[in-house]
Order: structure tokens, then sequence, then C-alpha cells
């Protein structure tokens, strides 16, 4: 921490950071002094605890306290990820904004050279970096780099998005908060950072920064590695689901013609991104049913053995 604490500024900063927590201590402090370390300090550090049993809250209020820059939020109950996640985003006023998970953590330039790349191109939506993947020790494991969501064809770059051989981890780039708040945004299924990524590409292109500046932890107790299971990892995302339908797969398709519908773009554009819809479809179709079935087995064995 710095010597001094960080008195508050009127105006709006113009970049936030949100970090969604729930029993973080673990790694929580590397994810904050990494923002705090930043070069760019025109920022705010919005924290959403959802009812951590841990000590995620001494450790949120102490660096409060701190850095008036940093805006601590405790929720009553948990309401799962989903929720957490869209929370800090509500609570953000940046132009700019970027989750961070708080097992990850950024490097000190980070968020300079992603501002700087979206200041110097307003037609771009996001700016993400090459990543590092890390375990839970903080040694690294490989170095990612990508190319996504580049092309100039906007159902190029909606598909380029929405095809699963690949993680996520643009998802925690920095975005146009303008252009973020017309979006689903996270919902609660699986996956829904995909669609999410493929609905930000109907707005326009994504800029590559290519530098490993962003440390993505790998660890047993990511949500991941806890929730293998799609239908597992949906109640994560939202409690509330423990005993009804999920249907990931069928919710992220519908989503999916969803965005393209209200995405500002041409005509034949919304047809070519309808078709790679369809395409996505075609791919999984036999998954989903196969989702559908077991899903609605597995609840009427619940239902059975609470009748018994």
């Amino acid at each position: 921490m710095s010597e001094k604490p960080i008195m508050d500024t009127q105006k709006d900063p113009l970049v936030s950071i949100g970090i969604p927590v729930f029993n973080g201590e673990k790694y929580l402090v590397v994810a904050i002094e990494s923002v705090l370390n930043q070069a760019f300090q025109d920022f705010e550090l919005v924290i959403s605890d959802n009812a951590s049993t841990d000590k995620t809250q001494e450790i949120c209020e102490s660096f409060a306290a701190y850095d008036a820059r940093i805006r601590y939020f405790r929720q009553p109950i948990n309401r799962g990820a989903g929720f957490n996640y869209n929370f800090v985003f509500y609570q953000a006023r940046g132009r700019y904004f970027r989750w961070l998970a708080h097992d990850d953590f950024i490097a000190p330039d980070c968020l300079s050279v992603c501002v700087k790349a979206l200041d110097a191109d307003p037609s771009r939506v996001l700016a993400y970096t090459h990543h590092i993947d890390i375990d839970e020790y903080g040694i690294p494991i490989r170095m990612v780099s990508r190319t996504k969501g580049q092309d100039e064809r906007v159902s190029m770059r909606f598909w380029d998005l929405m095809e699963g051989l690949y993680t996520c981890e643009e998802v925690f780039g920095i975005v146009r908060s303008s252009v973020l708040c017309k979006t689903a945004l996270i919902k609660n299924y699986s996956d829904s950072d995909r669609t999410l990524l493929g609905e930000l590409s109907l707005y326009g292109k994504f800029i590559e920064v290519r530098e490993p500046l962003f440390y993505h932890r790998i660890h047993p107790d990511s949500s991941v590695r806890r929730n293998p299971v799609f239908r597992e990892r949906a109640i994560w995302f939202n409690p509330a689901l423990k005993n009804r339908l999920v249907l990931s797969a069928w919710k992220q398709f519908f989503q999916m013609l969803i965005g393209i519908n209200r995405a500002p773009i041409e005509v034949l554009d919304r047809i070519q991104c309808y078709w790679q819809a369809v395409r996505w479809f075609k791919w999984r179709w036999r998954w989903m049913f196969s989702e559908l079935f077991l899903e609605i087995l597995d609840l009427w064995r619940r239902s059975f053995k609470r009748m018994c």
C-alpha cells in the first residue's frame, strides 16, 4: 500500500475496474495491489463481495480505508457470480471498464497501453492483451496470444468469438462502457462470457495488444475446476437455479439471436450473423438435446426422491 491514503476526486475516473469476489482471501491481495500499482492512475476499483465467509471483507475494508478510489460493496447473501459480475459494472463510472477476477492480476502497464489503444481508434470496442497462464503459486505455465474479433466482416468476427475452441480471457479486456451497457452482460448460464464477446463484436472490432500484461491463474479452487459440469457451473452463476432447468446451451443460442437482432448492423450483416448462429446450432444440436433430456431426467429423479 501507499504511505498515505489517496484522496477522492470530484470528477469521474476514465477507467473502472470491477472485482467480483466470493471467499477470495487467498489471492485477493495480489489482485488489488496489481491495480493500485498501475502506471495509469485515473481509475476507480469497484469490489463486490458476494457475502464471503472468509477474510475477504477484512481485506477489502482495509484497502478501501487506505485508498479512496476503492469502492467496496458487500452483498447480504451470495447471489451468484452472474449477479456479482454485473453489479460491479452497474456501479462503474468510467468511460472504460474492465473486469478482473479476484485470483488474477495485471502488469503495471496493462491499463495504460489498453487505454492508449482505445483512445487512438474510437471504432474499436475492446482492447485485450496477450496473457500468461500461471498456477496457484504464480509460476508461469504458458503464454497465450490470440487474434480474436479483428475481422473486417461482422459475421466473421461474430463467429470468431462464438466458436468454442478457445477460452474466453478476452472478456477481461478493457471495453467501452457505452457499448457494454447495450449488451446482455453476464447471464445466468455457463459460457455466457463467450456470448457476451460475440455480442460485443457486433458493435466493432477488438484490439490485440501484443504484450503479455494479464496473468490468468489456473488453480484447483477456480470455478471451472470446482464446477466441471455445465449445470454445476450455471448454479455457480446463479444459486437459484439449483432445482430448476438450466439448459445453458439453449439459453446461449437464443441469447445469440437476441443480440444479433438488437445490434446496429446492416441488413446483410444481420442475415449473415443469423446464419452463423444456425451454423453454431448445427454444430451442437446433439449435445443440446442430450442436455435437455439429462436435465429433465435429473429433475425428475430429484422430485421423486423428495416425494419418497
